[in-house]
């Protein structure tokens, strides 16, 4: 089985919804469904299929986290032994060569991409591109746009 990277607050999160959802969802929508049951006629009773059709999805969310739970590798960024260059967990700054801007992202798992926060995939083009570089170095990034160049600021691990 080959096993995917994940950081600690995502396989975190990955546990808190996990709970969640068969401590409270999976309760809740049980109680709805016998509560739909007990007004009688299941073929024209909207209630029940609604209800059943958010069990269907629950308990596939439920499979799904398991599953994921259990083929990943845990990386801890604060332990990476090399921290001057860039790996899985590292946090990295960045500086846009053509406009000066700067942009900080996380290297995280696929499950924890969220570019709005900041988090990119370690399978995306520009985590690609940075891993196993240092700080002052120039990574040149296809974008759609066209290529883009950007110089590491930092690195860090938190």
């Amino acid at each position: 089985m080959k096993r995917t990277p994940m950081t600690l607050r995502g396989a975190e999160q990955l546990r808190e919804e996990l709970k969640r959802l068969k401590s409270e969802e999976r309760p809740r929508v049980i109680k709805a469904i016998a509560e739909a049951r007990s007004h009688g006629d299941l073929s024209e009773n909207a209630e029940y299929h609604a209800a059943r059709e958010q069990q269907g999805f629950i308990e596939g969310r439920i499979n799904e986290i398991e599953s994921k739970l259990s083929a990943c590798e845990i990386i801890d960024p604060t332990k990476i032994s090399d921290p001057s260059r860039v790996v899985f967990g590292a946090t990295v700054e960045l500086e846009g060569e053509e406009d000066g801007k700067r942009v900080t992202y996380a290297i995280v798992g696929e499950d924890e991409a969220d570019i709005r926060a900041g988090r990119i995939s370690i399978t995306s083009p520009i985590a690609r591109a940075l891993v196993g570089k240092s700080e002052g170095d120039v990574v040149v990034v296809t974008a759609p746009g066209g290529n883009r160049s950007f110089e590491i600021v930092a690195i860090r691990y938190v």
